[in-house]
């Protein structure tokens, strides 16, 4: 399967690793480990000790693993990848021999089950992938003369889960690590917000 637009691959795979994983991921980083492809618009982690933005441990099990940030997201859930605004992709793993792809919603915190497998989510990404990863964003920082790097997410303000959005957003890049943060204090505080309620943003240091 060709991956158009690699900016970025993982490296040398430590085998040892690789244990536990699921079948098809596994397979995957014997051969690649990780990558970053459509110039930003998917980001597929690997097994290494670093960069930590592309280490799967660092994010599985690590002090900011997602499922301490995400409630929605379960320990042996296994966090594959995102897409260029931060929204994650993982494997639940727990009692299926064939895992199913899960998308986290990151400005919501809610999750959505893709009904994929791994070769399967893979297959539709290359296939059509300004609409099932919603790399439309990244389009328009484009345009505009952005480009992300390998280490970077998009920022959206406001955040698309506002009507505001719809009025138009600033788009910019910022670190990977530092947009998950981000998008998991959003979630937790607006969890309990209802559909059409009201928030105050207040920035602080």
């Amino acid at each position: 399967m060709k991956l158009p637009g690699i900016i970025f691959e993982g490296p040398p795979v430590d085998p040892a690793g690789l244990t536990g994983l699921p079948q098809a991921y596994r397979a995957l980083l014997a051969r690649l480990n990780g990558f970053i492809a459509f110039r930003g618009g998917l980001h597929v982690r690997g097994v290494c000790a670093g960069p930590a933005w592309h280490s799967l441990a660092a994010i599985q099990s690590g002090e900011d693993a997602l499922h301490k940030l995400f409630p929605a997201i379960r320990p042996d859930d296994v966090c594959f990848g995102q897409d260029c605004l931060g929204d994650q992709f993982f494997l639940r793993t727990r009692f299926l021999r064939d895992p199913v792809v899960y998308r986290l919603f990151g400005e919501s915190g809610e999750l959505k089950n893709l009904k994929l497998n791994f070769d399967d989510f893979l297959r539709k990404a290359v296939e059509s992938p300004v609409e099932f990863l919603g790399l439309q964003p990244l389009l328009r920082f484009e345009a505009e003369g952005g480009r992300l790097s390998p280490d970077q997410l998009l920022s959206a303000y406001p955040p698309f889960v506002f009507n505001e959005s719809g009025q138009g957003v600033l788009l910019r890049a910022i670190p990977k690590l530092e947009r998950i943060g981000f998008l998991a204090c959003m979630a937790r505080q607006l969890a309990d917000v209802p559909d059409g309620g009201s928030v105050r943003i207040v920035i602080k240091d």
